[in-house]
């Protein structure tokens, strides 16, 4: 027996003992779902999402509706730092992606968060996705804003124009070469009015990028 045939056996143990203790379970509802990413019952009746929406010029879509069990899902991937998830979002966007975009962008990148958060929570919630998204396409994510102001979160205004307001100058460029004359898949974890996707891509086109399209894991349905 070669050594890499006693490795993959020595990794094959292990998953399967990580299987018996921690057996994979549904984000979305908590059910075990031994290899699969999605319970069955998550796959039939989560809030899918079918629509693409434009904010200005930006076109937006998303695999899910932020209702219920996804909204759950987010909040504990956002607030309570569970991970567990992030290959099941990042194959439910990927999907998305595909269907939805196909060959029309050349990069992946992500709405970044503010350093006074990110030393706070960890962690950016947007570039696990974005890391996650691109897994399978054997990619990695291109890093392209920076969040310079810690403004307040967008979830605790409801007025579209105070929205806009909020985000407007908050981010910046970083390496504009990198991205220049690229067309750039922008990934959030959800879309309410669009407003941070919105300001995001305005400042990458006027950085020099080609054109960006808008990804997130979910986006409220009314679009309010």
């Amino acid at each position: 027996m070669s050594w890499k045939d006693v490795n993959d056996a020595i990794n094959q143990t292990i998953g399967g003992m990580m299987n018996l203790f921690f057996p994979r379970k549904c984000p979305f509802c908590g059910a075990i779902t031994g290899k699969q990413l999605l319970c069955d019952s998550c796959r039939r009746d989560l809030p899918w999402c079918d629509e693409e929406r434009t904010v200005g010029s930006l076109r937006v879509t998303a695999p899910l509706y932020y209702e219920d069990g996804v909204r759950k899902a987010v909040h504990d991937l956002k607030f309570r730092s569970m991970t567990g998830g992030l290959d099941c979002f990042g194959q439910l966007m990927a999907q998305c992606a595909a269907e939805r975009y196909s060959g029309e962008f050349d990069a992946v990148t992500w709405v970044p968060v503010s350093h006074k958060r990110l030393k706070k929570r960890g962690f950016d919630q947007s570039r696990l996705l974005a890391a996650s998204l691109c897994v399978d396409w054997h990619v990695m994510p291109l890093e392209t804003l920076e969040k310079t102001v810690d403004n307040p979160p967008q979830s605790g205004i409801d007025d579209g124009d105070e929205r806009r307001a909020n985000v407007l100058g908050v981010y910046r460029v970083v390496n504009a070469d990198a991205f220049a004359g690229k067309r750039l898949l922008l990934i959030d974890d959800v879309c309410t009015t669009g407003a941070t996707l919105s300001e995001c891509a305005r400042v990458l086109k006027s950085a020099g990028a080609a054109d960006v399209v808008a990804l997130t894991l979910s986006m409220v349905r009314d679009g309010r």
